[in-house]
């Protein structure tokens, strides 16, 4: 699982410069320590009352060791039973560690973390005499989750399959998924530390139990996380996760808010795109925060010509282009970054552990399902190219626009200087991977610092920092039509309609914040991404 020693190594002389003071300041402080013994004063008297019920995270190599004998039992059973096809549903920190513990041991895990009906329906081709999902989710209302467990609560049944005995739930206590769990006699409930956020929970149940049933070594995890505990507590200049704080706070503090995440050969699979919600949701607030920024490997745009706005990290051996490289195993690499982005917070002067702009996204979403129009708060596109609707939010486009390539042209030109341009996809993770190009072709071609994220995944991530942090970014959101929809049991929507509207609900809130948003709607999904991406290569940077 990666190399076996715990570093953080900062390659750019200037920045190591600048970061040794910072260091200093925080080892006469004795953060690290403070921070290992859960002092929740660290972020000032505002963030005290959440920072008091948020840092269990801190012991979690020694909390969690009791997990792996109940996940080894159930492992054992359904085995017996010949289940041993595990299906995650489950958002944000609910999936997106087990997500790369699994990926990197090598291990089969079928993760839901969408709305897209096409994605869902794979999802549920698969043997389900041979599955058991793991419904995941912290407060236990998470809309997304609690469709899946609906959709194939219904599909086990259908199938004459006794769908109590395939439901795994991971929850906190108390929450109103423990209580349904308990009311039908699901499989089995582990209920998680809930003085633990999501984005700190990798080595809770809620990364540990699905990883787990799928086959991943969870104890080595553990282990390793139990071996950098011992290290990030020490009030010293050596100190990986100070060093690692430092140097992102010193490199914010003279304009590089945005973190490049490139994987140089660490062993770890989509270990950014976990960093991403820990750095985004913990930082992106008040106005300010740190924007992570993942990039396809270290020859890509964003990375490789970074600018003065923003600061590369190799996720493993040095580049060249690095300014900051981090190493080691996967345990102690989940531990050092969040050691290192709750220090980071201290040095913004922010608290680490709310996300107050969350909820936005949802509430549109939610008023969009309960008042549903055609086209949402657009009521016809300005523009139909082919097998792609235009839909603007803005006063950017201009009255010439007349095709794709037009509207983005002006789209890019609205760009503020040290913007940013993130690219929503809400479409099929899998079957429509290829938008992810989109991300290095948009970058190449405007210049800014570009994102990826499929909807409404990001949501639960980056959407945080993109209504709370730095406000000079720019939204593309590429939406598709969809051919076959799946209804949610008890619900009065389908999961396209829900796709749809928490699309138009987050495209609704970032206007309202007065930020340049472009939809680009595929009415065919392959055509139209086709017809996206030749309208991208005629856009010349």
């Amino acid at each position: 699982m990666g190399v076996s020693e715990l570093d953080v190594a900062i390659v750019h002389d200037g920045l190591a410069s600048d970061a040794v003071a910072l260091v200093d300041r925080l080892v006469d402080e004795r953060v690290a320590s403070q921070l290992a013994a859960q002092d929740p004063t660290l972020w000032g008297p505002a963030a005290q009352p959440e920072a008091s019920i948020r840092l269990s995270w801190t012991t979690l190599h020694e909390t969690s060791r009791p997990l792996l004998a109940e996940v080894e039992a159930l492992a054992a059973e359904l085995r017996a039973e010949g289940i041993d096809r595990v299906v995650l549903a489950g958002m944000g920190g609910s999936s997106l560690a087990p997500e790369v513990i699994c990926a990197t041991a090598g291990v089969p895990l079928v993760v839901l973390d969408t709305t897209d009906p096409g994605q869902v329906a794979d999802a549920l081709a698969g043997d389900l005499r041979r599955t058991v999902i793991v419904v995941s989710s912290k407060s236990g209302t998470t809309v997304e989750t609690d469709s899946h467990r609906r959709i194939f609560e219904s599909a086990f049944a259908q199938d004459g399959i006794d769908a109590a005995s395939r439901i795994v739930v991971v929850t906190d206590p108390g929450s109103p998924l423990a209580e349904t769990a308990g009311e039908a006699g699901y499989r089995k409930v582990f209920l998680a530390d809930p003085n633990v956020g999501g984005r700190y929970s990798a080595l809770t149940a809620f990364g540990l139990v699905p990883a787990g049933l799928a086959g991943a070594d969870i104890a080595a995890l553990l282990d390793d996380a139990a071996e950098a505990a011992r290290v990030l507590a020490v009030d010293g200049a050596d100190n990986p996760a100070l060093r690692l704080a430092a140097a992102l706070g010193a490199a914010h503090s003279v304009g590089a808010e945005k973190v490049v995440l490139a994987d140089t050969g660490s062993g770890i699979t989509g270990f950014a795109d976990w960093a991403e919600q820990l750095i985004a949701e913990s930082t992106g607030k008040e106005g300010t925060g740190l924007l992570p920024v993942v990039v396809e490997n270290a020859d890509a745009p964003g990375f490789a010509d970074a600018g003065e706005d923003a600061t590369p990290v190799a996720l493993g051996p040095a580049t060249g282009s690095a300014r900051i490289t981090t190493t080691g195993p996967l345990g102690g690499l989940f531990l050092l970054w969040e050691y290192a982005t709750a220090v980071a917070g201290r040095l913004l002067g922010i608290n680490p552990f709310d996300q107050p702009d969350v909820e936005a996204a949802k509430k549109a979403a939610r008023a969009l399902l309960d008042n549903p129009s055609p086209t949402g708060p657009t009521t016809a596109p300005n523009v139909v190219d082919g097998p792609v609707e235009v839909y603007a939010s803005g006063n950017w486009m201009s009255a010439g626009v007349a095709s794709v390539a037009d509207a983005l042209r002006a789209f890019l030109a609205a760009a503020p200087e040290h913007g940013y341009l993130a690219v929503q996809a809400y479409l099929d993770r899998i079957d429509d991977a290829s938008t992810s190009l989109l991300r290095a072709e948009l970058a190449r071609r405007s210049g800014l610092q570009t994102t990826f994220g499929w909807g409404p995944r990001f949501l639960h991530s980056t959407g945080q920092y993109h209504k709370g942090g730095h406000q000079n970014g720019m939204f593309l959101q590429v939406t598709g039509a969809v051919v076959e929809d799946l209804d949610v049991p008890g619900r009065p929507y389908t999961l396209g309609e829900l796709q749809r509207a928490q699309a138009l609900g987050d495209g609704q809130v970032l206007a309202e914040r007065k930020r340049p948003v472009l939809r680009l709607h595929l009415l065919d999904r392959l055509a139209g991404l086709a017809h996206v991406v030749k309208a991208v290569q005629e856009v010349r940077g």
